[in-house]
């Protein structure tokens, strides 16, 4: 189904548009391992940017992102 309003159907972690459901499930049926990598830093980033985690919380999360990020 088209989004006739020219308005994203949403925007993942805050930065992908996403225009219609088509999109989300090709992005969907075509995630590897290096995909799934950086769509899951850009959900932990985004949830920290949103406050969700303490400040330990986000050490570890910070220092496990560092580490993926490396082997990208």
């Amino acid at each position: 189904m088209e989004n006739e309003t020219n308005q994203p159907l949403a925007v993942l972690f805050g930065r992908l548009e996403i225009t219609d459901e088509q999109q989300l499930e090709t992005i969907l049926q075509s995630m590897n391992k290096d995909v799934a990598s950086v769509f899951l830093i850009h959900a932990v980033k985004h949830a920290y940017e949103r406050g969700v985690y303490n400040i330990g919380e986000t050490e570890v999360i910070s220092k496990c992102i560092r580490i993926l990020s490396k082997d990208s």
